[in-house]
């Protein structure tokens, strides 16, 4: 019997260099996007980037540039053109019109694949509020009926609409998933409610840092974890013991630049978990080039959901994975973090951080023993906090 083989979309990459993203950030930014296409079931071939004072409101790129695009994909037959940041539906539909493939945005792409992550009821209606309230305002690109639903990556979910009638059906949509959503919450908040007092712990940090590694390392339990970015959508919570003292450790979805502010709204529920915490992980991949602008989105999310002032732990995951170019010896010139070894890190995150760190490789288990001590002194003294008189 012959198996039908699974025809892979084939896509562009395009991206702006401009005063708020310099040239090393936009292919930073790429390389990110490329993942991103890949963990979608894409095939990225080529990127287009190009130096703007402001994103031409028209074509979001100078139209130059868009018929450079659409000669490559016309010659290399592409059916997919991917841009880095959020189209305006305007800018959308012209670049359609001109390209005549399918065109989607950063934020579309994320929708997309948490569309395909979605495992629970919850996490489903979730993405498909998001969907709808992202697909609304570009109705007027939309051609096929809402029951007539396209496929292939950026039309799972929702569909395309024709505008006059579709408009009011969406809208019907949203009313509904956000009552269902309603309920669903206070069922999560009652369930939380009634898992005592134990203290409570959140895994947070940046996508494919490794947290659900970390989850299945300290809770001895199988949580789905895959090097692909999104790899856990639903929030997972499991009891651990540390020195006979009992701990919830939650792993919560990955963060990332440019998260659609519309999902972080259908999320608010999941992100409760991280606002009920009484300590929070930071988890961040110590390996990768752009770590530290990783940690400034995660932090600065954290103080968007006011969690910012909670205990905190980071633990700089991947070491096992960490290179570094040493610098020359007859360089004279200031040592740069460029060739900073893990001993360097260390020294400058353990000096200048605000919150306790430690390094370790969840995949090897290297260094989980002193993240286990960390972790169990931490949740001790909160434990006594809130018990004075018991005893572990």
């Amino acid at each position: 019997m012959n198996e039908k083989k699974t025809i892979i979309e084939k896509a562009v990459l395009v991206g702006v260099i401009n005063q708020e993203q310099t040239k090393e950030q936009v292919y930073e930014y790429l390389d990110e996007l490329d993942f991103l296409a890949k963990t979608a079931g894409v095939e990225p071939t080529k990127r287009f980037t190009q130096n703007v004072e402001n994103p031409n409101p028209k074509y979001y790129v100078g139209k130059g540039k868009l018929d450079e695009i659409l000669n490559y994909i016309t010659n290399y037959d592409v059916s997919l053109v991917i841009f880095d940041d959020e189209l305006s539906p305007t800018q959308l539909r012209n670049i359609e019109n001109l390209l005549k493939v399918k065109i989607l945005d950063r934020t579309n792409l994320i929708l997309d694949i948490f569309a395909q992550r979605a495992r629970t009821a919850h996490a489903k209606k979730q993405v498909e509020l998001a969907q709808y309230e992202y697909l609304l305002p570009r109705l007027k690109r939309m051609w096929t009926h809402l029951e007539r639903q396209r496929g292939g990556i950026g039309m799972r979910g929702p569909g395309e609409a024709q505008i006059e009638t579709d408009r009011r059906i969406i809208l019907d949509k949203v009313s509904k998933l956000k009552k269902d959503l309603v309920k669903i919450d206070n069922q999560m908040f009652q369930q939380r409610k009634n898992r005592g007092q134990m203290v409570r712990v959140a895994l947070v940090g940046y996508t494919n840092v490794g947290k659900s590694t970390i989850m299945n390392v300290l809770s001895k339990s199988d949580v789905y974890a895959e090097d692909k970015l999104f790899a856990t959508l639903d929030t997972t919570v499991r009891k651990v013991v540390i020195n006979n003292l009992p701990f919830l450790l939650s792993d919560t979805v990955g963060f990332i630049r440019k998260l659609p502010l519309k999902l972080v709204e259908s999320f608010k529920s999941t992100l409760d978990e991280t606002r009920e915490s009484d300590l929070i992980i930071h988890v961040v991949d110590i390996s990768h080039p752009a770590f530290e602008e990783q940690m400034d989105i995660v932090n600065q999310t954290l103080k968007e959901l006011k969690v910012n002032n909670k205990p905190r732990l980071v633990v700089f995951n991947k070491i096992d994975k960490f290179s570094f170019v040493p610098k020359d010896e007859d360089d004279l010139s200031p040592k740069i973090k460029q060739n900073y070894s893990l001993d360097d890190f260390k020294n400058l995150y353990i000096a200048n951080n605000n919150y306790p760190c430690v390094f370790i490789s969840a995949k090897l288990k290297d260094n989980i023993e002193e993240l286990k001590e960390m972790l169990f002194n931490i949740a001790k003294e909160i434990h006594f906090e809130r018990y004075p008189y018991n005893t572990i």
